[in-house]
């Protein structure tokens, strides 16, 4: 674990339960799209099923209001 991982950890602890678990599961969500991002990037040829569901996943959390309009300087 980074230092900076176990920073955000230390910090976190301060919150109350019902928003480390929020966070938690934010990081947990973000953590298995990075992995399966990485898994799809790492074969050859990308199947396009897998890259459609992906956007169509990305445009639902948009239709649900998940995401947020955002510059590259703002990531």
């Amino acid at each position: 674990m980074t230092l900076l991982f176990a920073q955000a950890i230390q910090e976190a602890e301060k919150l109350s339960d019902t928003a480390q678990n929020e966070l938690a599961q934010q990081i947990l969500n973000d953590v298995m799209s990075e992995l399966r991002w990485q898994q799809t990037l790492s074969t050859p040829e990308p199947r396009i099923g897998v890259l459609e569901a992906m956007a169509e996943a990305a445009l639902k959390e948009s239709d649900e209001g998940k995401t947020f309009k955002m510059g590259f300087d703002e990531l």
